[in-house]
């Protein structure tokens, strides 16, 4: 006789607000306790649990924090500010804050538990910090995307310009001067990149016209994914690192 293992199930159901919510399982080998969190792009409630711990246990954890989730998930709906111990999503990647020494400059770590960002300093200037370091990431990153387009469709920019942009992630001028969002930085790195190929593609067709997309497609081939990503979590970005609207 042959016997099936049981896979713990991607999900469980939680009695949550009059209604019932699923919420994401995941095990880890590396972890040493229960994490529950909400995933900093799309809101959504996930339990981390360490290999040794039993499904049941999850479950009656999850249970006995139903308060402190519906907090936080409401607190999420009008933002998740920079803070120590909150999560984000960094590249695709979430991400712990922590503070750090007194000096230093902010850097990455992986630990047991998962992708820690360390910001030194006076936490009072925490969020500010952390926002500049990643703007600074997204510069990075988009400088090395965009000259690779421009090799690819044998154009030029002038120069590029980062901001915090709520209309768009990107923009061309007529002047070859092209504008992003730091927020890219965020997103998993293709959105980054297929946002980086449809402005480098605006330099030969300030339209989108057919031909313009036929562009984008020869800069980065599959960008219909990216693009369907950033339509269904685009705004989810803005959230973070924004403060949580109050009420009474």
């Amino acid at each position: 006789m042959r016997f099936s293992r049981r896979k713990t199930p991607e999900t469980c159901r939680l009695a949550f607000q009059e209604s019932e919510l699923a919420v994401k399982v995941r095990r880890s080998s590396r972890a040493r306790r229960m994490i529950l969190r909400l995933d900093a792009a799309t809101g959504e409630p996930l339990l981390t649990l360490p290999a040794f711990v039993p499904l049941s246990a999850g479950e009656r954890f999850l249970a006995g924090h139903r308060d402190w989730l519906a907090e936080r998930m409401q607190a999420h709906e009008g933002g998740t500010p920079f803070a120590p111990g909150a999560y984000f999503s960094l590249r695709g990647e979430q991400c712990l804050i922590e503070t750090g020494p007194s000096r230093g400059l902010v850097r990455v770590a992986d630990t047991d538990e998962g992708r820690v960002v360390i910001v030194p300093g006076d936490p009072r200037h925490l969020e500010r910090r952390l926002s500049d370091w990643l703007k600074r990431q997204a510069r990075h990153d988009l400088d090395a995307a965009v000259a690779r387009y421009c090799t690819t469709l044998g154009v030029r920019h002038r120069r590029i310009a980062v901001r915090d942009t709520r209309s768009r992630w990107g923009s061309c001028s007529s002047t070859g001067t092209l504008s992003f969002s730091w927020r890219l930085v965020l997103a998993p790195p293709r959105v980054l990149q297929y946002v980086a190929a449809h402005e480098v593609a605006h330099l030969r067709e300030m339209n989108h016209s057919p031909r313009f997309w036929r562009l984008v497609d020869e800069a980065y081939p599959g960008y219909e994914e990216a693009r369907g990503w950033l339509r269904r979590h685009g705004a989810e970005l803005h959230r973070i690192g924004r403060a949580a609207a109050q009420t009474l």
